[in-house]
């Protein structure tokens, strides 16, 4: 059976071959790194221009934050494969080293005057707007807008690879807790009433730019559902072939003239696709049936997937 392929993300207009050969370059050396990274990269860079056209940036800017987003992790370059790569969570110690790739991205974009411009997408995307992110501890007022957006998008590709999703059906379960991070947290308690400031009734992330990327979610959605409707389309073509050649077996069986066995043999070799033969294409006819069913049961979970994401607020 042809399997059903699709991208997670949908694809966007701006490609990799836009970008300045440094950026190209910087990321080559981050895939020989690790591969999972540089991918993390190309997602969050699709997710940025995707929210900045929800956001009605201008095009200079969008383009800006794009690149912002291809070069922000490229700090994990000098970051040891067995913290990078680690599949259990990190020691205290290990994460400190981990949050040390912001600053040290910062650092080779600073260096180079073509990748200077992008030099804060790499130092402010794991900042919060309420001061608690890294490396400085910077409060919204401080935070480039640019790293806002950044922020959400990284953090929204960080939950779903964690998470290893294939289909978008539960995707509102990860956007539930990217909503709790644009919430204003308790630790607020926790410190003096004279010390209490604005930034305290503020979350990690920025809400506005969240509501945004529920479009964004909404779209890959649709995206998916629009290709499982082709694979759909293709399985029932592939029913209706093999029902043809069904019904020319019938029509052997019962036939009584050796040549008009024959020709319905010949009819049915050329209905035949690799790997069917008179045995087995019977089982593959159920199978393809019963995946028309799974795959539209599979529709109506991600409808309601929309659904849900519709109903959500920060």
């Amino acid at each position: 059976m042809i399997k059903e392929t699709y991208d997670f993300y949908s694809p966007f207009n701006f490609k990799l071959y836009n970008l300045n050969p440094k950026i190209q370059y910087q990321l080559d050396l981050l895939a020989s790194h690790d591969l999972i990274t540089r991918k993390h990269s190309e997602n969050v860079a699709n997710l940025v221009y995707r929210l900045c056209e929800y956001l009605h940036c201008n095009s200079s800017f969008t383009f800006y934050c794009t690149c912002c987003a291809y070069m922000h992790d490229i700090g994990k370059l000098f970051i040891p494969l067995e913290i990078l790569t680690k599949p259990d969570e990190l020691t205290e110690e290990e994460f400190e080293i981990m949050k040390k790739h912001t600053k040290l991205g910062y650092d080779l974009c600073y260096k180079d005057l073509e990748l200077r411009p992008y030099a804060d997408g790499a130092l402010y995307h794991h900042e919060s707007l309420n001061g608690t992110g890294y490396p400085n501890g910077a409060t919204k007022k401080d935070i480039p807008y640019m790293a806002q957006i950044l922020r959400v998008a990284d953090e929204y590709d960080a939950l779903v690879s964690k998470r290893h999703y294939k289909t978008h059906v539960n995707i509102s379960e990860t956007l539930k807790i990217l909503i709790k991070e644009a919430q204003s947290e308790e630790y607020a308690k926790t410190i003096a009433l004279d010390q209490l400031s604005k930034d305290s009734k503020l979350g990690k992330i920025n809400p506005k730019v969240l509501k945004k990327l529920f479009k964004v979610v909404i779209d890959d959605t649709m995206y998916e559902i629009s290709c499982i409707k082709e694979y759909v389309s293709h399985l029932l073509n592939e029913i209706e072939r093999l029902k043809l050649i069904d019904k020319f077996n019938e029509k052997m069986l019962s036939a009584k003239k050796e040549k008009k066995k024959e020709y319905y043999f010949n009819g049915i070799k050329a209905l035949f696709k690799r790997g069917e033969t008179i045995e087995n294409y019977k089982q593959i006819l159920e199978e393809y049936k019963e995946a028309v069913e799974s795959k539209k049961f599979m529709i109506n979970k991600l409808y309601d997937e929309i659904k849900i994401i519709n109903k959500l607020k920060v």
